[in-house]
C-alpha cells in the first residue's frame, strides 16, 4: 500500500498526482526486485489492493511502465517485467527509481564507456567550432563549479550543465541531440564520483584547462583533457563502488 495516498475520486483533480504516484510505486518494486524481471506483476485486482487504487488508475501505471519498457502487457495472459537490458535507462524516472541499485549493476561503467567514445571527440570538434559564446558559457559553468566547492549538489549541477555545453559547442547536430538524452544519466554519473572525494580541485583544474585549449583552438590539447578528465572519473566512481559495497 502507497503510504498516505491522498483520496481521489475517478474524475478529481489530482488523480494525475495519484497515477505518479502508483507509476513510481511500482517501478521501485520492479527496480528493487520486489517483481523480477521475466516474471508477471499481481492481478490488476490485487495491485489495486496493494496500491491502494482503483483499477483505472493501475491501467493507466502499467500503461505509462510501457512507454518506459518497464514492462509489457500480453494480451489475456498478463503484464510481464521487460528484461533490464530493454528498461529505457537514459530517462531521468528510471534512473531515479533504481536508486542505490545502481551501484549494483553496471549501470555507471556503462554510461562512462559512453562519455569516453563521445565526449573526446566533441572536445576536439569544439576548439575548433565553438563560438565565443560557446566558450563563454563553458567557462561560466567552470566558475560556477570552483565557487560551489563544498556544496555536492550544487558542484554537480554546474558539472553537468559544463558537459552538456560541450557536446553543444561541439558542434556537432547528433552531439546536439544526444546532449538531451544524456543528460539526466550525465548527472547521475557525476553525482556519483563527485561523492566519493572530499575536494575536487583536480577535476576543477582539468575542467579549466578544457576551457583554455578551446580558447587557444588547440584540438588536441582540448581531446586530452577530455580523456583526463574520464580518467579521474573512472577512478571516482571505482572509490564510490567501492565504498557502496563495502
Amino acid at each position: 500500500m502507497i503510504e498516505e495516498m491522498p483520496p481521489v475520486s475517478e474524475a478529481g483533480p489530482r488523480r494525475p498526482r495519484v497515477r505518479e504516484s502508483v507509476v513510481g510505486a511500482i517501478a521501485r518494486d520492479i527496480c528493487s526486485e520486489i517483481y523480477p524481471e521475466g516474471t508477471f506483476l499481481p492481478r490488476e485486482n490485487d495491485l489495486c489492493e496493494r496500491y491502494g487504487v482503483s483499477r483505472t488508475v493501475i491501467r493507466e501505471a502499467i500503461k505509462a511502465l510501457e512507454s518506459l519498457r518497464l514492462v509489457r502487457s500480453r494480451s489475456k495472459v498478463g503484464t510481464v517485467v521487460c528484461p533490464k537490458t530493454e528498461w529505457n535507462i537514459l530517462d531521468p524516472r528510471v534512473l531515479d527509481w533504481i536508486g542505490p541499485e545502481i551501484f549494483e549493476s553496471d549501470l555507471l561503467s556503462c554510461i562512462l564507456e559512453a562519455r569516453r567514445a563521445i565526449e573526446p571527440a566533441a572536445a576536439d570538434m569544439a576548439a575548433a567550432r565553438a563560438s565565443m559564446q560557446d566558450i563563454a558559457e563553458l567557462e561560466r559553468a567552470w566558475r560556477d563549479m570552483r565557487d560551489s566547492e563544498g556544496d555536492l549538489e550544487a558542484f554537480t549541477e554546474a558539472d553537468a550543465r559544463f558537459h552538456v555545453c560541450l557536446l553543444k559547442a561541439s558542434g556537432n547536430r547528433v552531439f546536439l541531440q544526444m546532449a538531451g538524452i544524456i543528460e539526466a544519466a550525465l548527472r547521475f554519473s557525476l553525482h556519483a564520483s563527485n561523492e566519493a572525494v572530499e575536494r575536487h580541485d583536480e577535476a576543477i583544474d582539468i575542467h579549466f584547462e578544457l576551457v583554455e585549449a578551446l580558447r587557444l583552438r588547440d584540438r588536441a590539447a582540448a581531446a586530452d583533457c577530455s580523456r583526463r578528465m574520464l580518467d579521474i572519473a573512472e577512478r571516482d566512481l571505482t572509490a564510490a563502488v567501492k565504498r557502496r559495497k563495502s
